[in-house]
């Protein structure tokens, strides 16, 4: 059993992605309107029940950063182990959250290392874990791997080993429209489409190729250029694009990984955890 620290890690690790879960409307992501995944082919309330079996990971990650205390090559090869190990849990449990899985179990595992490190400082920590390779990953290339190489897209591994460009922006999003006074919902909306008007998703790239994620980019900027999700225009073009992507199948779930990261860095300090004036 890990402390009370690791587990409330690994509790905010699964609230940030179930807060993920539960916004909509989320362009071509699973959402609460998915009861019975007629779009997206991912049962909302399935992912929300797999979410909770990550909550036993996370911990092991963040008790694995704490005993180290150093993002070591070790450290890395031992969070893949409980990473793969995570998955097949989750698996069993009904599937889903293969990419926030990477992203909040570096973030967790940060965040275990140095309790004071926020934001950019979370992410730069991350960085230095992920640097190192996973000596214990399997040999066959995976999806996003392929796609990566075939399109030069930077992918998971690459998001992270530039210390989550993306996450930051995300973080930035989330600042910038909360102090216009917007809702929280609206804040976390548009966090999510400043993601994803600017990330390589090989997800997308896998299924629509260069030209429709540049489509999908486009219609993200659409909506903030519009005002964002706290305006008519912008509620508009987010009505749009969710219909669009709907009718073609399109999935940003890239986006909606780091997303999910995103919160859990804004959730940080914790209760139980040292403020950086401690």
């Amino acid at each position: 059993m890990g402390s009370r620290e690791d587990e409330a890690l690994a509790q905010a690790a699964v609230a940030a992605l179930t807060r993920q879960l539960e916004l909509a409307p989320k362009p071509g992501l699973p959402d609460p309107r998915d009861l019975g995944a007629r779009v997206t082919r991912q049962d909302h309330c399935a992912l929300r029940w797999s979410a909770k079996a990550l909550a036993p990971g996370f911990a092991a990650m963040a008790a694995a950063a704490r005993r180290s205390g150093a993002p070591t090559p070790e450290l890395r090869a031992e969070l893949g182990d409980i990473g793969r190990a995570s998955e097949h849990s989750v698996a069993l449990a009904g599937g889903g959250h293969r990419g926030a899985t990477w992203v909040l179990g570096l973030l967790v595992a940060a965040a275990a290392m140095d309790p004071r490190a926020r934001g950019r400082e979370l992410a730069a920590i991350a960085k230095k874990i992920a640097a190192h390779p996973d000596r214990r990953a399997p040999r066959r290339p995976s999806r996003g791997s392929s796609v990566s190489a075939k399109y030069g897209a930077a992918g998971a591994r690459g998001e992270a080993r530039a210390g989550f460009p993306h996450v930051r922006r995300a973080l930035d999003a989330l600042s910038r429209t909360r102090s216009s006074g917007a809702l929280e919902p609206n804040a976390r909306l548009d966090a999510l489409l400043t993601v994803m008007s600017t990330l390589q998703d090989t997800e997308l790239l896998y299924t629509a190729g260069p030209h429709g994620l540049r489509h999908v980019q486009a219609g993200a900027r659409a909506v903030l250029e519009a005002g964002g999700t706290s305006t008519d225009a912008g509620r508009e073009a987010l009505t749009a694009l969710d219909a669009d992507l709907h009718a073609r199948a399109w999935s940003p779930r890239g986006s909606g990984s780091l997303l999910a990261g995103a919160l859990f860095a804004d959730s940080l300090p914790l209760v139980g955890t040292p403020s950086p004036a401690a």
